[in-house]
């Protein structure tokens, strides 16, 4: 099974656009309907493994109110897919006290599948410690546009209506969670099509660039990480601590740390490196001592190849600036990104980017931009290019306060 981190932050609700299918199958030289079969294959991988982490709602969009121009062909092959997944899923969600319900309209689905997703949803509906939603012939519009209705047709006075009086007639009324943390797309696409509009006031979005067949749940995990990295604000102020450095003297101390011979005569390379975690961090004089001193045995263990003594002085050092500044993220994880950066030498992007959201509780998206002239400094450093290693350094200093600050 696999498994989160420790500390890592599980969302509530995740709902899953699972595009690609099609495409995934023509790639290959595959009929169609060959993709939709893969890809009920995956979705039952994942559900599985969002439920494995406590993840308490799932929804996911199998058929959209659009989706009837399908030719005939692949709408019967579709129809007798969700009646499959209902049967075959029926049983296991009653083992595991999955409550299962179908968002969407009911009235244009066939007998055969409308009467097997109403005795799922009889069958489960006692059950509350996990939600499975299963959206079929589900439109944002369309829910929204049918709650109205209701109320209209239930007598409701205009002056009755307000937020809470809505939540009362859309598809996943009753829901204790019925607000969505995180929206992920496959296939590469960036757009919702109107999915769950009224949920996702304030959902995260996660863009995944392989078809669904593709998406596995290793790559459910890369998004829930992604997830639990970001500062959510919901429209308040950011409970993360504020960051004043100045981005030309952390140049200065750590291109000067670099090249070791310009550290200012009289100065001993502890205070140099107190000064560096000092001013990046806000760190007391005191506290700053002690980071440096971890700074240092890490350096020396790395030099050494003692690897582990150096991922145990840097576990030790993000321990320290964790507790002081307020951030969120675990030490041993950061402290292994660092390593691991180490030993490639400062050059590789995807680590470095995600050194910095782990450190930073942003997502990777955000740090981007920073991650690459991060590694533009230490490429151009590797080579001894001090001046443009001092450029790219300073870039990358600004660039990260005005993503962080």
């Amino acid at each position: 099974m696999i498994t989160l981190p420790k500390n890592t932050i599980v969302p509530n609700h995740i709902a899953i656009i699972p595009d690609g299918n099609r495409r995934w199958a023509r790639s290959k030289k595959l009929h169609t309907l060959q993709g939709h079969k893969k890809g009920f294959e995956a979705a039952v991988k994942v559900c599985r493994t969002a439920r494995d982490w406590g993840i308490h709602t799932v929804t996911l969009w199998g058929f959209s109110t659009e989706n009837w121009d399908r030719s005939g062909e692949e709408l019967k092959y579709l129809m007798k897919l969700y009646s499959k997944l209902i049967t075959d899923f029926l049983q296991e969600a009653k083992e595991n006290k999955v409550r299962i319900y179908h968002l969407g309209r009911k009235d244009r689905l066939p007998e055969t599948l409308l009467r097997k997703l109403t005795k799922a949803e009889e069958e489960t509906k006692k059950f509350k410690k996990f939600i499975m939603n299963i959206a079929l012939d589900y439109g944002g519009h369309d829910d929204i546009i049918r709650a109205v209705q209701e109320m209209i047709k239930d007598g409701v006075p205009a002056s009755k209506i307000d937020k809470k009086m809505f939540e009362n007639y859309i598809d996943t009324k009753g829901q204790p969670y019925p607000y969505i943390d995180l929206i992920m797309r496959t296939s590469g696409e960036q757009r919702t099509s109107g999915f769950l509009l009224w949920q996702a006031e304030y959902a995260e979005y996660y863009w995944e660039k392989d078809h669904f067949p593709d998406f596995t749940p290793e790559k459910l995990k890369a998004a829930v990480l992604d997830y639990s990295r970001r500062r959510r604000r919901f429209g308040g102020n950011d409970a993360t601590a504020h960051f004043t450095f100045d981005p030309k003297i952390l140049t200065r101390l750590e291109l000067n740390w670099s090249r070791l011979g310009n550290i200012p005569e009289g100065v001993d390379f502890s205070s140099y490196a107190m000064a560096h975690v000092k001013e990046q961090y806000g760190l007391s004089k005191k506290l700053a001592k002690t980071a440096a001193k971890y700074m240092l045995h890490a350096v020396r263990y790395q030099e050494a190849k003692k690897w582990q003594k150096a991922k145990a002085s840097l576990k030790s050092l993000y321990k320290l600036i964790k507790e002081e500044v307020g951030l969120a993220f675990e030490p041993e994880i950061v402290a292994s990104l660092e390593l691991q950066m180490r030993k490639e030498g400062g050059v590789v992007e995807e680590t470095a980017q995600k050194h910095l959201a782990e450190v930073y509780r942003v997502s990777l998206f955000q740090v981007a931009k920073v991650a690459h002239l991060r590694v533009l400094a230490n490429i151009e450093r590797n080579k001894g290019n001090w001046d443009k290693a001092e450029d790219y350094l300073n870039r990358y200093y600004i660039a990260l306060k005005e993503r962080i600050a």
